[in-house]
């Protein structure tokens, strides 16, 4: 979790066992906060600096809002997202940038397919290639871009850290996590990234589920809640958390990172420290079990098999 000599070793959050043997280990860093805030539990290095990727984009969406750009519903819930790529994500990105003038060319996106794979062998199928639309951030840039248009703002360098927009979005993420950026780097999508630690990215998501109505903070919350499914997908465990248990906000990050808020104010953040993302979901049931929360999608989220010879021989299972 950081280079120092004198880092802390990262727990084993989840196991790989195959045919009864544990054949691999997954660390990383976890902490659980009441809902008064104060942490609860933790595990790992929870106070160093990670990248939250994507688990950054409610906080870049309220942001967007903040610049003055009028976002609601799924635009908003979209602008907010890691989308699977699935024809209504890309019909409603496309028409966020068609009504600021903007098209897909104007996009800073890396050419991608759609995340989840059933969509992206499907757009293969059809004889799709990458496209900028097609990269799972499209929808947060095109809410950018509309930045860009409403403050006149050069919108070729919306992502450039010195951009009056990402001056906005470092700093709601400083407001909302209550420490100051350490470091600015590049997410996989181009837009800059504001580290921060696991105990900060909690504090934000809890704050956002307690924000007054009305706020940034609290309309990005209620839109992601109210349409799940264009935050991710209509087979990603973002949605089937957000749809099952009322007033969560959860919201997941490349290199297994993921961050959820309940509507009393009881959060979580964790990293799973290789990058795992098969980790992730048995190590997010485990922490929201030991917030009392669970259910059937708890139960789908924690599901994690291994498979030998096309049958189930084994599992990921969290080890906290």
């Amino acid at each position: 979790m950081t280079s120092s000599a004198n880092a802390i070793i990262p727990p084993v959050l989840a196991e790989v066992v195959r045919s009864g043997f544990v054949e691999g280990h997954h660390r990383g860093s976890l902490v659980l906060l009441g809902a008064d805030g104060a942490v609860e539990m933790s595990a790992g290095d929870p106070a160093a600096p990670v990248f939250p990727r994507s688990s950054n984009k409610p906080m870049q969406a309220a942001a967007v809002l903040r610049a003055g750009v009028d976002l609601s519903g799924e635009r908003l819930a979209l602008a907010a997202a890691s989308h699977s790529g699935e024809p209504f994500h890309l019909d409603l990105a496309r028409k966020m940038l068609a009504e600021h003038g903007f098209t897909e060319s104007d996009l800073l996106t890396p050419p991608g397919l759609p995340l989840d794979p059933v969509e992206a062998e499907a757009h293969l199928a059809a004889g799709g290639v990458r496209e900028r639309i097609a990269m799972n951030c499209s929808g947060k840039h095109a809410a950018m871009l509309a930045a860009c248009a409403v403050n006149g703002w050069d919108p070729a360098g919306y992502a450039d850290p010195r951009h009056p927009l990402q001056r906005l979005v470092r700093d709601e993420v400083g407001a909302a996590t209550g420490e100051t950026v350490p470091v600015v780097g590049t997410d996989g999508c181009g837009a800059p990234l504001m580290a921060t630690s696991l105990v900060g990215l909690a504090r934000a998501f809890r704050s956002y589920v307690l924000a007054e109505p009305g706020t940034p903070q609290r309309r990005v919350a209620d839109a992601m809640r109210a349409h799940p499914e264009y935050v991710a997908g209509t087979r990603r465990p973002d949605t089937w958390l957000m749809r099952d248990v009322p007033g969560a906000l959860s919201k997941m990050g490349a290199e297994a990172v993921q961050a959820v808020a309940l509507a009393d104010g009881r959060a979580l953040a964790f990293k799973i420290d290789d990058g795992s993302g098969r980790a992730l979901g048995p190590v997010l049931a485990r922490a929201l079990r030991i917030l009392g929360v669970d259910g059937p999608a708890v139960d789908r989220i924690a599901d994690a098999p291994l498979l030998g010879g096309g049958r189930r021989v084994g599992e990921i299972r969290a080890a906290f």
